[in-house]
């Protein structure tokens, strides 16, 4: 029946690639990409095949969850073998651009010693010609500024690496997404696209407005084999929550990680969504308790857990605008968050420190966001302070409290807050194991142990309360959410460091009558 009515399944996922590789921030922005393409996810392929049985037997050693290992079973190896060849051949352009990146700092470190630059430029290898600008910081430290919207319309950036696949969730935890690449399934819907493709728009949407199987057919452009494919994603009835608006006052609800839906009657506003679309679960909002338009998604900062593409593109035909931190412009570790979505097709805010955006009835202040990045120049990343229904919440996110008195400023600038949402990863991942692919000098091991990718711990915390003088904290769950494992890799014990961090904390908030919890799951406020 072409003219049936349908609705986009709950349990609908959609999973963004990029070469067949998970898309994050640093596999779609082209100069990380080409980088992290050419020092880590080639050599990772080519690592694979000298031994898979090693790498899968890591993918499955609990000890050793979150490492760089492929998990694809032997007998599917001519397959990664297919997509090392392909990568070689057809993305040759951005490999040659990663390697001119390198020789490009190596003539730097070689040639750059406070005289003048303008002799540097012919020396430059040819890939990186009118895309990048040589310069001096005032300490006479010579450095590449990427001009980034020029290498957006290069070579360099090539949409057609990108690709979706479209299938039911399994309840099964999916393979780390920064390791192993997704091959094809006959339970999955390939569709060789562009994140930035309408028909995904149209597919999404019909979560809330049903559609008819002609109109998405035609609108994803598919054959009779993938339109019946299709087909197995919808249904005739609607899965969507009853309360998932409110008639008064505001309401705050916690999806997980550092998900929160604040509500009013108005609006809503959507922090970091990463969305579990598992609905048989009742331990969980899902994808169907989203109120049906969404003023603003507030993005805190860039990496893989906190700018989520397939939750973020599930959005987009029903989104106002992503509200981003601003980027420093160039430098080779912060790639523009704005620049990166606009071109994935989405309206974008681009927002520096106490800039203001409103909404219906309230307004978003982009705050400071110290540390967690592993002491390296990234700008890109942003606290909120939101204002609702007569309540104001800071949203903290993975912000270190390693410098107190920055919360002062905030509380002198915007008042006392009512709830703080704090991140507490006090011992995360050390520097290489996310940025590894852009260090152009190796670093010992020592080093980057010293540097990690961590929020607050018990003290830190208790300082940023200290300054803000909110009258409830909220600690966020930090990955332990089984639905989280593909992309957090994280296990906890009653014992470890971070948790033991979180108990104190609370300790600390108890004992000045400061009302606390650790969230895990779901949770709702409401006034």
């Amino acid at each position: 029946m072409a003219d049936e009515q349908l609705f986009l399944r709950s349990k609908a996922i959609i999973e963004p690639l990029v070469d067949r590789f998970s898309a994050w921030p640093y596999t779609i922005a082209p100069v990380q990409a080409a980088m992290n393409l050419a020092f880590l996810q080639v050599p990772l392929l080519e690592s694979y095949l000298q031994s898979p049985q090693v790498h899968v037997a890591a993918s499955n050693n609990p000890e050793l969850r979150g490492g760089y290992f492929i998990n694809i079973p032997e007998e599917r190896a001519d397959e990664v073998r297919d997509l090392l060849a392909a990568i070689k051949r057809d993305r040759a352009d951005m490999l040659k651009f990663a390697e001119a990146i390198a020789a490009g700092q190596e003539i730097l470190r070689a040639n750059a010693t406070g005289f003048d630059l303008t002799p540097l430029y012919p020396k430059l290898p040819a890939e990186l010609g009118g895309l990048v600008e040589l310069a001096y910081d005032t300490d006479n430290q010579a450095q590449m500024r990427f001009m980034e919207p020029v290498v957006y319309k290069s070579n360099v950036y090539q949409e057609p690496r990108q690709s979706v696949q479209l299938s039911l969730e399994t309840g099964i935890e999916r393979p780390f997404i920064l390791s192993t690449p997704r091959l094809p399934s006959p339970d999955v819907l390939e569709l060789q696209i562009p994140f930035r493709h309408e028909g995904l728009a149209e597919l999404f949407k019909s979560r809330v407005h049903p559609t008819t199987l002609a109109h998405l057919r035609e609108a994803l452009g598919l054959d009779d084999a993938q339109a019946k494919q299709l087909r197995a994603l919808l249904s005739d009835q609607p899965s969507l929550s009853p309360d998932r608006h409110i008639e008064s006052g505001g309401r705050i609800r916690y999806f997980g990680h550092a998900c929160l839906v604040l509500q009013t009657p108005e609006a809503a506003i959507v922090t970091d969504p990463f969305i579990s679309a598992d609905s048989d679960k009742t331990d969980r909002y899902t994808l169907d308790d989203l109120p049906d338009y969404i003023d603003l998604v507030l993005i805190t900062h860039g990496h893989q857990d906190h700018i989520v593409l397939e939750t973020l593109l599930q959005l987009r035909g029903r989104l106002g605008a992503i509200v981003v931190p601003r980027s420093s412009r160039g430098n080779l570790a912060d790639p523009s968050m704005a620049l990166m979505l606009k071109h994935q097709g989405f309206n974008v805010i681009e927002v520096d420190d106490f800039d203001e955006v409103e909404f219906p009835g309230g307004r978003v202040t982009a705050t400071p966001f110290l540390g967690e990045h592993c002491d390296l120049d990234i700008r890109a990343k942003s606290t909120y302070w939101a204002e609702l229904a007569g309540k104001k919440v800071f949203i903290g996110a993975d912000s270190s409290g390693i410098d107190p008195s920055l919360y002062r400023y905030i509380k002198g600038h915007l008042g006392t807050a009512d709830i703080a949402f704090l991140g507490m990863e006090c011992d995360g991942a050390p520097l290489t194991w996310l940025y590894q692919a852009l260090l152009t000098i190796p670093v010992t091991k020592k080093m980057s142990s010293s540097r990690k990718l961590s929020g607050s711990n018990a003290e830190q915390a208790a300082s940023i309360m200290t300054e803000l003088g909110a009258k409830e904290a909220y600690v966020y769950a930090m990955g332990e959410e089984d639905w989280l494992g593909h992309v957090m890799a994280t296990t906890y014990t009653e014992d470890t460091y971070q948790i033991k961090q979180i108990e104190e904390f609370m300790t600390w908030c108890k004992d000045r009558d400061i009302k606390s919890g650790h969230l895990f799951k779901q949770q709702e406020w409401r006034w």
